[in-house]
């Protein structure tokens, strides 16, 4: 089941430490600009929380994990300013997830496109289904994956950063994303996944809460120009989208 609300849902719950935080949105798990901004205040809620040890980034359904930003109002871009807040929604999710105190385990159950493969990488740890394939197709509309460029190239490395990037019509299987570091654990199906996702956050949210937030801190060592390195991509990509190239690319898609 997925929600039909139009500007998605977001829900938490919290099981012995554990906050599940699971996203959905009735057009493949794509994010509005509003889901993004609750998402971002969920995440510096949890990193609060003290009942909270270890978070799960879910999504809603048994089909995408997640379709990126909102095309609709990726369509209704008219100005740079317009398309700078558009492409900060992303910036401030990863952000928030990097800057959280807890660490973030990703349920990627199935394909992800563009900022969903930003929100994968931003994640510490992630369990993924045989169904999780990958891709980042900003090229091919005129613009690129700059503001999640640098949290995929963090836990992929500017190799396959650059194959996923320029290869933008292109789907990568879940053992190539595993292989290449996105992924750490990949299954056959969803129930397998869950079984040992539950197994590995309980042990997980058992540990040292201190040790887990230094271990955090480590593993986003050399990462705290973030905050204002996401936001200068994501005026770049605020200004190439209005570009002719891409004006032209996205009228194809106009209804």
């Amino acid at each position: 089941m997925t929600t039909n609300r139009e500007n998605g849902s977001l829900y938490t719950k919290i099981v012995n430490g554990v906050a599940a935080l699971e996203f959905g949105h009735p057009a493949s798990n794509s994010f509005p600009g509003v889901l993004l901004e609750r998402l971002e205040k969920e995440l510096h809620k949890l990193s609060d929380d003290d009942e909270v040890k270890i978070i799960i980034l879910r999504a809603e359904g048994d089909r995408a994990f997640c379709a990126g930003a909102s095309f609709d109002e990726l369509l209704a871009v008219e100005n740079m300013q317009q398309g700078k807040v558009f492409f900060s929604g992303f910036a401030n999710v990863i952000n928030a997830m990097r800057s959280c105190k807890k660490l973030i385990i990703g349920r990627i159950h199935g394909k992800t496109v563009g900022g969903g493969v930003g929100l994968a990488a931003a994640c510490d740890y992630c369990f993924a289904t045989e169904q999780a394939a990958i891709k980042l197709s900003e090229l091919s509309i005129g613009i690129g994956p700059f503001v999640i460029a640098p949290a995929i190239e963090r836990k992929m490395g500017v190799a396959a950063l650059a194959e996923l990037s320029l290869a933008a019509h292109e789907w990568k299987n879940a053992y190539w994303a595993k292989e290449k570091g996105l992924y750490a654990r990949v299954f056959e199906n969803t129930a397998d996944m869950d079984k040992e996702l539950g197994f590995f956050s309980e042990k997980l949210a058992s540990y040292n809460p201190d040790a887990l937030l230094e271990m955090k801190q480590v593993l986003w060592e050399g990462t705290k120009n973030w905050d204002s390195l996401l936001q200068e991509r994501a005026a770049i990509s605020g200004e190439l989208v209005l570009s002719e190239f891409t004006r032209n690319a996205l009228s194809k898609f106009r209804k």
